[in-house]
């Protein structure tokens, strides 16, 4: 080889030594980066990391979450999504030359992202830190990340304006900033950004502001997603140059005027979500083009005129105009539309005939054509394609019979076609489709009887038929819907007795049968009826006694049995009920009418019942004289004697400081204790007398307690046996729930007692009652300014986020409420009774994760238990979200001033959405006139407005209609503590 050869050759092997030193040097430095973040900046509980070891063979390369490049083998890309990592943000990462894609997201990130942190990523092509926890505003991306191309930022706790910087990212195609705080403008200039291919602001509280006119400058746009955005006015025209558009959200938005006719251009689209806003007009002609969209929802708006026949002619899937004022026929090119399977035209002003074909084209799963002035008969094929689910036609002028076809739609799960003019006969199988949940046809025409094959609708919850024609006597078989919480067979013609075994229907809530001709006596087993809450069987033929066991009932707080032909005294155990109705008129009633109803208040209940009698109540028979004097005096020293007996006994009883319950039972007695306590169960039960008595509700009485030692304690007493099922549940529920758990706001449970005949817990005293009580009852608020409730409110937060994320299992409480969070002497909150709380364990046994139990008090219940009956962990999310906007308002859930058929949180969104109409806010900078809001009672002076603001903005959030979009309460307790989330004034 000739040296000039050997020379070459010695040269390429040096380069390829420095090479190789060069780039294990570029591993080494990676290796040296990761680890001093995994190691001094990140908390990793999982454990998800724990592979990122120095020592690992082709480490970083082989290490979980880091990609690197084939032929450098240099670090690349970082995934760490959903490794429940937590700590600041890691910039160090971006120490690394040759990053290019950073993903943090779904994890617990926290704290503020400064300009200094995030200038060490320039060279970033990918970031997304969705989904943490930061706070404060919006980091700066200056000049120098000319190749950042995705940056998602959405589901944090971001406040402020979006910075100018953001209009100068040249090679930007994704910016989403989803579900934050921030509240600025939508500024004008995010339509420099040409390359944009997804803009994504929605469901952030900005101020007030419009849709920018140039926003059809973004001509490679695809998807533009701004609902719930604060959007004002009209949608610009130029919105129709947005060519590449696929997706068009402004929902949930203020905006005015008509849709523009220049929407046309969306040859792309697929769909446009204008829902929840103030458009009107009319809808323009102008949709012929848009031959690929699937989903138009215009509903809940205040649109006018016809459904142009361009839009009702393209092959939509999903079509919603509920909720205007439109008007006319519904076009019959709707039924050639291959693709549709939803369609929403409710609430509006239709008049005339349903397009026949309806159904007989498409796969059509949902149709609700409810509220309008439609008439002639259903269309016979809706469900042509054996898909169809919801049949919805209320409220409208429908004639003639249920086409037989609907009886052979096994899909169907839910019908409601009441108030209408409909007759004739059910088609038999229609009653008895194993997936139905829901049947409401009262108010009709409508005749025939109820067939044995109900049984097989075995998911049945509603059956509600009042109102028609129906004859015949109840099948038995109606005893097999184990779901049914609702009949009400009322104002028809069924006759014959009562089936025994309609005792077995244990979830049921409403029973009314009233104004048939049923006969045969009441049923008197009816103690497994422990979550009915009304019953009316008024206007029959019943015989007999009124059955004792009624008065048993826990929550029965409707009871009706006017009208027929009952027999015998009025029980006196229907005295131990709550009721808000009550008549036993117009039957055969005798004898003395009982203590609890002597009075005036109850005298229209008692009418007609000529051989009562009352003492003192008129017109009511005074009751027969007493017996002889003889016989009084021998019945007197029988009874004084004894009294003297028991007087007697009770004194041996406190002396030996034993409760009524005897030392005879002691020896049965369970005792459990779950802290150290410095008494005995003979203390607390001596003192369970009606002096100590602070307290009744459904599952039992409170006292209080004060001990020898001392110590004051609160003591729950379950119902007796009477209400033994109910009771068993609320006190295993508490067992199990408080007994194995501590934290400073969760009630801490002392000790429990079980005996024979009574249940007993024992808890630590809150010395200043409930929430509920100071802000509603006697203390009415005065005692409670601004800076006393948030920290009410925190502290709140706090008990759940533990209860939900740091319990294993978690837990659902499933009944939060003002009343259920407990105040000590300093204020100091704790969460409370646990007696309807579940694991997240229990219930996946119970079913996918969910309660079906009835669960919750009214005014506080999430919207989704009225259609699914299933409460979940995001179910206490919106009761704690009813809770903070009682602490704002000082108004209790339903309150009374907020109008018919509206609870706190409909006025309060309502109040929310209205703002910019109503002035800029006592703060100067808010978006809603928070004076309006504010409960009036608190003292001004100690009022900080903007947390206020950001309080209230927390709770709406909680109380959004989709529990997908309520925070978690570990997220709860961050947007509340957070004090940089307040916008400075």
């Amino acid at each position: 080889m000739s040296c000039q050869r050997q020379e070459e050759v010695l040269l390429i092997n040096a380069l390829l030594f420095v090479f190789l030193i060069s780039s294990a040097s570029s591993l080494n430095r990676d290796v040296a980066v990761l680890l001093r973040v995994k190691n001094g900046q990140l908390d990793d509980p999982v454990g998800r990391l724990s592979d990122w070891n120095e020592s690992t063979h082709n480490a970083p390369c082989s290490w979980t979450g880091i990609t690197c490049d084939a032929q450098s083998h240099r670090v690349v890309s970082i995934d760490l999504v959903s490794f429940g990592v937590s700590g600041n943000f890691p910039a160090d990462f971006c120490r690394i030359s040759t990053l290019e894609s950073l993903n943090l997201f779904d994890n617990n990130l926290m704290g503020t992202i400064s300009a200094n942190s995030v200038s060490l990523c320039p060279h970033l092509r990918f970031l997304n830190l969705s989904a943490n926890l930061f706070v404060g505003g919006l980091p700066e991306f200056h000049t120098e990340f000319a190749n950042l191309s995705s940056l998602d930022l959405s589901a944090n706790n971001f406040t402020g304006e979006i910075p100018t910087s953001f209009g100068n990212l040249p090679k930007l195609q994704v910016l989403c900033l989803v579900n934050n705080l921030l509240n600025g403008s939508i500024p004008e200039f995010l339509t420099n950004l040409t390359e944009l291919t997804r803009l994504e602001l929605a469901v952030n509280p900005f101020k007030s502001s419009p849709l920018p006119s140039t926003i059809g400058r973004l001509t490679k746009l695809q998807n533009l997603y701004l609902a719930t955005s604060n959007l004002i006015g009209d949608i610009p025209h130029s919105v129709g140059d947005l060519i590449s558009l696929t997706n068009l959200d402004l929902s949930n938005n203020i905006l005015t005027g008509e849709i523009p006719a220049s929407i046309a251009g969306l040859k792309n689209v697929e769909q446009i979500e204008l829902y929840l806003n103030r458009l009107s007009g009319e809808l323009p002609d102008t949709f012929a083009t848009l031959t690929s969209l699937r989903r138009f929802d215009a509903s809940q708006n205040n649109l006018t005129g016809k459904i142009p026949e361009s839009l009702a002619g393209l092959p939509i899937e999903s079509f919603h105009l509920n909720d205007n004022s439109l008007e006319g026929e519904i076009p019959e090119i709707l039924s050639s539309n291959p693709k549709l399977y939803s369609l929403k035209l409710f609430n509006n002003k239709f008049s005339g005939a349903l397009p026949v074909n309806l159904g007989k084209n498409s796969d059509l799963e949902e149709f609700d054509v409810s509220g309008n002035q439609l008439e002639g008969s259903l269309p016979p094929d809706l469900c042509y394609r054996q898909k169809f689910q919801r049949l919805i036609t209320f409220d409208n002028r429908f004639s003639g019979p249920i086409p037989e076809s609907y009886g052979e739609c096994g899909s169907l799960t839910c019908v409601r076609i009441f108030n209408n003019e409909l007759s004739g006969q059910v088609p038999v199988n229609f009653w008895s489709f194993s997936g139905l949940e829901l049947i409401q046809l009262y108010s009709n025409r409508m005749e025939g009887s109820i067939p044995a094959t109900i049984s097989n609708a075995r998911n049945l919850t509603e059956l509600q038929i009042s109102g028609n024609n129906f004859s015949g006597e109840l099948p038995s078989e109606i005893c097999g819907l184990q779901e049914l919480a609702i009949m009400d067979i009322s104002k028809n013609q069924f006759s014959g007795t009562l089936p025994s075994c309609i005792t077995k229907l244990k979830r049921l809530q409403k029973l009314d049968l009233q104004e048939n001709r049923i006969t045969g006596e009441i049923p008197k087993a009816v103690s497994t009826w422990t979550e009915l809450t009304e019953l009316n069987l008024s206007n029959n033929q019943f015989t007999g006694d009124i059955p004792t066991e009624l008065g048993k009932l826990p929550v029965l707080t409707y009871l009706d049995l006017a009208g027929n032909l009952l027999s015998g005294d009025i029980p006196v155990e229907l005295t131990k009920l709550k009721l808000n109705k009550f008549n036993i008129s117009n039957n055969r009633l005798e004898g003395k009418v009982p203590l609890g109803f002597n009075i005036d208040f109850f005298l229209p209940s008692l009418m007609g019942n000529p051989k009562l009698c009352s003492p003192d109540l008129k017109p009511l028979p005074t009751c027969p004289r007493p017996k002889p004097v003889g016989f009084y005096v021998v019945w007197i020293l029988s009874g004084l004697a004894l009294i003297l007996i028991g007087s007697l006994l009770l004194l041996v009883i406190k002396t030996k400081n034993l409760y009524a319950f005897g030392r005879r039972n002691k020896r049965s007695w369970k005792i459990t204790s779950f802290l150290r306590v410095r008494f005995t169960e003979q203390d607390v039960l001596a003192s369970l007398t009606d002096d100590n008595l602070i307290g009744s509700g459904g599952s039992g009485r409170v006292y209080r307690v004060k001990l020898k030692s001392g110590q004051t304690v609160a003591v729950k007493r379950l119902w007796e046996a009477s209400r033994q099922l109910e009771t068993e549940g609320v006190f295993q529920s508490e067992m199990e729930t408080l007994g194995t758990i501590r934290h400073a706001n969760i009630i801490k449970l002392l000790f429990s007692c079980i005996g024979e005949d009574f249940r007993v817990l024992v808890y630590e005293y809150m010395a200043n009652g409930s929430l509920g009580d100071v802000l509603h009852g006697e203390k009415g608020g005065v005692l409670l300014d601004w800076p006393k409730r948030f920290e009410i409110v925190v502290g709140a937060a706090h008990g759940l986020a533990y209860l939900h994320h740091d319990c294993v299992p978690g837990i659902v409480h499933r009944d939060v409420k003002s009343n259920n969070i407990l105040l000590d002497e300093d204020f100091r909150p704790k969460v409370a009774d646990f007696g309807l709380a579940k694991t997240f364990q229990q219930d996946v046994k119970e079913g996918d994760g969910v309660m079906s139990r009835v669960a919750g008090s009214y005014g506080y219940i999430a919207p989704e238990y009225a259609y699914t009956l299933k409460v979940s962990e995001k179910s206490d999310v919106y009761s704690f979200g009813v809770v903070l906007l009682e602490l704002i308002t000082g108004k209790r859930p339903n309150d009374s001033s907020f109008g018919e058929n509206k609870d706190i949180v409909k006025w309060l969104t309502e109040a929310a959405l209205l703002a910019p109409e109503q002035g800029s806010g006592i703060n100067g900078g808010s978006s809603i006139d928070m004076s309006v809001l504010i409960d009036p009672r608190m003292k001004a002076s100690t009022c900080d407005y903007d947390e206020i603001e950001k309080v209230l903005n927390v709770a709406l959030l909680c109380t959004s209609a989709i529990p997908l979009n309520r925070p978690s309460m570990r997220r709860v307790v961050e947007l509340l503590k957070n004090r940089s989330l307040v916008q400075s004034k």
